[in-house]
């Protein structure tokens, strides 16, 4: 199905995964296709800007004072077929940034930091902020780290984190088990870390899936501590500026993916 001419405000993005995007946000939004297990082709619709992300790629939206867009499917997997996987954060942006203007970044899987366990078990693809003293190549307004770490059978990954940060692991296949105590997590679910500086996650001993690895995102950032009110696509700090984002909207007022953007550099 495709949705079209979706409205955003007052958030960021970097993935996607099974919610329709015809909105308006105030934030960052990213949308990946994490590699290796996707073969189909998403694209931004032309001709107001955009592009096109495959295996492993990345695209980081950044909404801001609002903005159309249109995700859909390449003309080839419409012909074709194929198998997408993908994954949509969304990152709230603090009020100081909410009417930036909007942004959109090309993350490439060949951009993207590699890093690995001191035995090798563990990848770890870095798309945006700081981990073990490396850098992700997306810029985002909101200090966060998000990775995606594939872990051998029995492998474990422990990573240093910034304290001040929260700290969360979503198991996209696989299981496995999390921090110090070891509490057990599978495919679809989120664990949510207390307070500390150190993030340690392990792979069971069978995975099953199309990688034979414990898949997982490695997520945190600066927690805002900010009034939050919402409405569909609209994330805001109160509802007067609600109902300004969808007077906005009905009005026209909400602007197009801008044909220059960024491109992601580690």
């Amino acid at each position: 199905m495709v949705l079209c001419g979706r409205p955003r405000r007052g958030r960021g993005r970097p993935l996607s995964s099974g919610r329709p995007r015809s909105r308006s946000a105030v934030g960052e939004d990213a949308g990946v296709l994490p590699a290796p297990d996707a073969i189909g082709v998403r694209r931004e619709r032309e001709p107001f800007g955009g592009g096109v992300i495959s295996d492993g790629d990345t695209q980081w939206m950044t909404a801001g004072s609002g903005i159309l867009h249109d995700e859909v499917p390449s003309e080839e997997v419409l012909a074709k077929g194929g198998l997408s996987h993908g994954i949509q954060l969304w990152v709230n942006l603090p009020c100081t940034s909410k009417w930036a203007q909007p942004r959109y970044q090309d993350v490439r899987a060949d951009k993207l930091r590699l890093l690995t366990s001191d035995d090798g078990g563990a990848l770890v693809r870095l798309i945006a902020g700081g981990l073990g003293g490396f850098q992700g190549p997306g810029v985002t307004y909101t200090p966060i780290v998000y990775a995606r770490a594939s872990l051998l059978p029995r492998a474990q990954l422990r990573t240093g984190w910034v304290p001040q940060f929260s700290a969360m692991v979503y198991v996209l296949q696989g299981a496995g088990s999390v921090g110090a105590d070891r509490r057990p997590v599978r495919e679809g679910q989120l664990a949510v870390f207390g307070a500390g500086d150190v993030l340690t996650v392990r792979a069971g001993a069978h995975q099953r899936g199309r990688t034979g690895r414990f898949e997982v995102l490695l997520l945190g950032g600066v927690p805002l501590r900010e009034p939050i009110a919402r409405y569909g696509p609209f994330v805001m700090n109160t509802e007067a500026e609600i109902r300004q984002a969808v007077e906005d909207y009905q009005r026209g007022r909400m602007g197009h993916i801008p044909a220059a953007h960024l491109e992601g550099t580690p």
